[in-house]
């Protein structure tokens, strides 16, 4: 579908952003007063970050924006987010002689001991590329062509083997304040520790297994994981086969945001890429899909499709190289921009969902999971169950 026509769909029901208007331009101090107010209410619905999009009225009744109110406008939205101790950072302006417009992104500086995190569910077909694109991302390395990237995620030797993995993994990518990536690999490999107290945001990978016989695995990670988003990958040169539809009826039937990520496109020729996209747009658009496939092609795209994905209709499209590094600042630019969908709950009573668990020496056993809910200090009693009688026995956090 064109862009312009989908930018009008959801022009009037836009909700994040919102338009900016007179109220930018040199507001009196009651007004300056709602606009924090305003803001804060922004936060707190979007975990801290949110979009404002400063433009002039569409309806005729106001002029559009000058290049001398424009600049007012971006000079009061950097005011208002200096009172909240919040960065803010320009995403794409448009200055013409008819008015000018741009899209902001206002967030707050978390301290080392916060964050916001994004789960996104990594799904497809095997030796779509699943792996190799994490290590990419969070590596900041490209790949060799024959699976370099890869080895730094597996947690097995068959997987290092056979190149395919069997069991959930998990990886980071953090953003600061300001959209710019805090990963620093040291001889190959990430803190996971200092990542976290340098990121406002950081996003959660849980890689899942793309080979059938792990399905069970992939739907345990699905389920138990509770992800944000899905990213489905499709590789340009094998098409949609075998498990890319079960997996992408998973995501559908789980009512979680879908984005697809098309990779190989280095070495798949023109006339295979092209079938492979119409086909994957023939099945979004499907009666059992319902979505509205959209192709990211710059920056702009990125912008439009990430401040309306929470919609659960829109189905961004990336096409990326791991080898060549093609188009993956517009993926990255893109996961910068996801906001969590379920809500904190940080007052609610504490609830943890167990993962995994492992037993270290000399210290016991350790889980590891999701917090749901609520938030766990040191030395909080906890209940942990139920067990196979329905009970619950309480336990302590140290």
């Amino acid at each position: 579908m064109d862009l312009k026509k989908l930018r009008l769909l959801f022009q009037k029901s836009e909700e994040n952003p919102v338009s900016v208007k007179h109220p930018f331009l040199s507001p009196s101090n009651d007004e300056y007063d709602k606009l924090i107010q305003d803001l804060k209410d922004r936060f707190d619905r979007g975990n801290g970050e949110t979009i404002y999009h400063i433009k002039g009225e569409q309806d005729g009744t106001t002029k559009p924006l000058s290049r001398e109110d424009y600049d007012v406008c971006v000079a009061t939205l950097k005011s208002l987010a200096a009172t909240r101790d919040a960065d803010c950072v320009v995403l794409r302006e448009e200055i013409t002689k008819k008015g000018c417009s741009g899209h902001f992104l206002v967030r707050c500086k978390a301290d080392e001991l916060d964050f916001v995190e994004i789960r996104v569910a990594v799904v497809g077909n095997v030796d779509a590329g699943k792996s190799t694109l994490l290590g990419v991302l969070t590596h900041g390395e490209l790949d060799n062509g024959r699976g370099t990237a890869r080895l730094k995620l597996f947690r097995h030797k068959h997987e290092i083997e056979t190149g395919r993995t069997s069991s959930v993994g998990n990886d980071i990518l953090g953003f600061d304040s300001k959209g710019n990536i805090v990963n620093k690999p040291v001889q190959g490999s990430l803190d996971w520790t200092k990542i976290c107290e340098n990121a406002t945001k950081v996003v959660t990978f849980i890689d899942l297994a793309g080979h059938e016989k792990y399905l069970k695995t992939t739907v345990f990670g699905m389920t138990g994981h509770a992800p944000d988003f899905t990213m489905l990958m499709v590789g340009a040169n094998m098409g949609i086969v075998g498990m890319t539809k079960e997996h992408l009826g998973l995501t559908l039937s789980l009512h979680i945001p879908i984005f697809v990520v098309v990779t190989k496109i280095d070495m798949a020729p023109p006339n295979i890429l092209k079938e492979t996209l119409r086909l994957l747009m023939k099945m979004l658009k499907s009666p059992g899909c319902r979505k509205t496939p959209i192709l990211i092609k710059n920056h702009d795209d990125v912008v439009f499709s990430a401040t309306n994905f929470t919609t659960e209709t829109l189905c961004p499209i990336f096409q990326v190289s791991n080898v060549s590094g093609e188009n993956l600042d517009l993926l990255r630019s893109f996961l910068n921009l996801l906001s969590a969908r379920m809500p904190a709950h940080v007052n609610d009573p504490a609830e943890f969902q167990i993962d995994d668990t492992y037993s270290v020496p000399g210290v016991g056993t350790v889980v590891s999971g999701t917090a749901l809910r609520g938030c766990i200090k040191l030395n909080d009693t906890l209940l942990l169950g139920p067990d196979p009688v329905g009970q619950f026995v309480p336990i302590s956090d140290y």
